[in-house]
């Protein structure tokens, strides 16, 4: 219990993301000398006064938990989710309601627009079954529309709603009586802390964890600019299947999955296509999910902080507000990857670099 006070006010602490929890604790072999070792990363970086979370901060969260019954399931875990575990920015910590095998299950996400027509409706309640007799679990968002109809309809069968606040926060609250049934027959689960309210930032942090749950995501109507296509960008980067059900062109709810599908997306016209597409025997029930996360990279040893200046200041010249892939910023300094990943812990701790899904990096804003 002690070890996971200590991660939970690690990932807490101010301006530690998820690559910059796993490079701390990469470096420091445990979160007790990460936290310690943070206020000098932040003096390095120009952040004075520098101070992790407070333990009553972390002990309350663990109270809240406690008191509805969740699951603290950390990155490392057993019972931690192997397909979310190999995704570059997995959640170092994930709070979990209802029935955690379901996450050892293949899974599929079904997405898709707020306002739902009669047929969108209609196709999303037919995958959701159907995928979910053929042994799927069902991964979405918890949001009105499709959402909401994909979970209904997947109750029975295993159905995953992530959170986009805390995990004690429905949102929009209208989905609450569903959220409860998810609960008890399903899972659902949140990265972030207890009692937070969802804002507009959260949303595309939930949809990496939609996709990266899932072995595909598919897109049920769906607006040229909208969260699914978020989604969809992330689940492109994360190596999934994007798969998109085909809308008439003057329809606006259908303008985005139909860009999918132009650009390669799978096309689906029922719960068959789906199955084909993955590689599964047609219409044989599936077992077993068959994942294979993308290894971290292991950093032995603590290393000293680059001198500000350094390192860091050929890293803030060579990025921009476009974000470019971490690899290839390795390539071009052409310094050893552990030491300009260092380098991006200081600046993120500084506020200066953001990261984005996928791996990539870019100036901040």
């Amino acid at each position: 219990m002690r070890e996971r006070l200590l991660r939970l006010r690690l990932v807490r602490s101010r301006r530690v993301g998820p690559a910059t929890y796993l490079r701390l604790m990469a470096e420091h072999g445990g979160a007790e000398a990460a936290l310690a070792a943070l206020p000098g990363i932040a003096h390095a970086a120009g952040v004075q006064d520098y101070a992790p979370c407070p333990e009553a901060v972390a002990a309350a969260e663990l109270r809240a938990a406690e008191r509805l019954r969740a699951r603290m399931l950390c990155l490392g875990d057993a019972d931690y989710p192997a397909s979310l575990a190999g995704i570059s920015d997995a959640p170092p910590v994930l709070w979990a309601l209802g029935r955690v095998d379901l996450l050892s299950r293949p899974a599929v996400a079904i997405v898709g627009t707020r306002n739902a027509s009669a047929l969108g409706a209609r196709m999303a309640r037919r995958l959701a079954r159907d995928l979910g007799e053929a042994g799927y679990v069902v991964v979405s968002g918890l949001a009105r529309g499709i959402d909401a109809i994909s979970h209904d309809a997947a109750l029975d069968t295993g159905t995953v709603a992530v959170h986009a606040g805390g995990l004690d926060v429905v949102y929009p609250t209208e989905n609450a009586e569903l959220a409860g049934k998810i609960g008890k027959t399903g899972l659902r689960v949140s990265e972030m802390p207890f009692g937070l309210q969802p804002q507009g930032r959260h949303f595309p942090r939930r949809n990496r964890i939609v996709s990266g749950l899932a072995q595909a995501v598919i897109v049920v109507e769906a607006a040229a600019r909208s969260g699914s296509l978020i989604t969809a960008r992330a689940a492109l980067d994360q190596g999934r299947e994007v798969m998109a059900v085909p809308g008439h062109p003057l329809d606006s709810r259908a303008s985005g999955g139909n860009i999918l599908l132009r650009d390669g997306a799978t096309l689906v016209r029922g719960a068959d296509d789906v199955i084909e597409a993955l590689g599964l025997p047609a219409g044989g029930r599936v077992t077993k999910a068959e994942v294979r996360p993308t290894p971290k990279p292991a950093v032995a040893g603590a290393v000293a902080v680059p001198p500000e200046g350094g390192l860091e200041a050929l890293v803030l010249a060579r990025l921009e507000a476009t974000p470019l892939e971490e690899d290839q910023l390795i390539r071009e300094l052409g310094h050893p990857p552990r030491e300009v990943a260092r380098a991006l812990a200081v600046l993120e701790m500084a506020g200066r670099v953001t990261r984005s899904a996928g791996g990539s990096v870019a100036l901040s804003n």
